[in-house]
């Protein structure tokens, strides 16, 4: 009776061979399926040398050669224009204005009345009315100097809204100035608050925006009717994230 090869064992596979992973009841090696090799896609992207010109309708040039006469400080790309210019309430005048006038009112009264203040006082040599005079006139000079800076200040922090960015100039002295300016695409939330019933019968408030990633606040204070403002501001945010031009109310 002719006898039938004994299966390979282990010991008898080549060294080049896969190893086997199991046997199966004969003793026959049982080997793994190698894996698919996949051959790696290069995907080659051509990047043109001139990039394609935004196009420019003729009403959004337009509206940027006017936005450009009217502030021409103002540094805006081509085909970007003004919304809505937001100043101040002329509110916040009253402090500075109001203290300038009492103190000039006061140095006036002083200068006038000096004799019968010198009287009341008992001074035994007054000093001379012409160096009363001239220290009471260089005070008042320097009063509506200061009062005239104060305004200037206030009424120069200015907030401006385009139909692609917010600029944002803020003076805070007379020989300190910065702009601030956050793309619309970035703006992520934009609020207004009105605090007591003297902002409610004025209509004015503040104004907040918050950006993302960065989470930095800009706020903008004394705003004119603020509620109009945020709603112009929302508007422009969406239709600049969905690519619909900017329409004015």
């Amino acid at each position: 009776m002719d006898k039938q090869p004994s299966s390979p064992t282990p010991l008898q596979q080549p060294q080049n061979d896969p190893q086997p992973v199991a046997y199966d009841s004969e003793g026959r090696p049982l080997y793994a399926a190698p894996p698919p090799q996949t051959t790696p896609q290069v995907v080659h992207l051509s990047r043109a040398i001139d990039p394609v010109e935004q196009v420019i309708s003729p009403g959004v040039k337009k509206r940027h050669d006017e936005s450009m006469r009217a502030f021409p400080h103002l540094n805006l790309s081509e085909g970007e224009f003004v919304i809505s210019a937001v100043r101040r309430h002329p509110i916040g005048l009253f402090l500075p204005v109001g203290v300038t006038v009492f103190l000039v009112a006061l140095t006036a009264s002083l200068m006038i009345n000096f004799a019968l203040i010198s009287d009341s006082l008992g001074l035994i040599e007054p000093p001379n009315p012409g160096a009363i005079f001239l220290c009471g006139t260089l005070l008042i000079l320097l009063y509506l100097i200061g009062g005239y800076i104060a305004v200037w200040v206030y009424i120069n922090n200015k907030f401006f809204l385009t139909n692609e960015s917010v600029i944002q100039e803020i003076q805070t002295s007379l020989f300190t100035h910065h702009e601030q300016t956050v793309s619309l695409t970035n703006i992520e939330d934009a609020s207004y608050q009105q605090q007591g019933i003297i902002q409610a019968m004025f209509n004015y408030g503040s104004i907040r925006l918050s950006t993302e990633g960065d989470e930095t606040t800009y706020r903008f204070s004394y705003v004119t009717n603020p509620k109009q403002q945020i709603a112009t501001l929302n508007n422009a945010v969406e239709a600049f994230k969905n690519g619909r031009p900017v329409i004015n109310d």
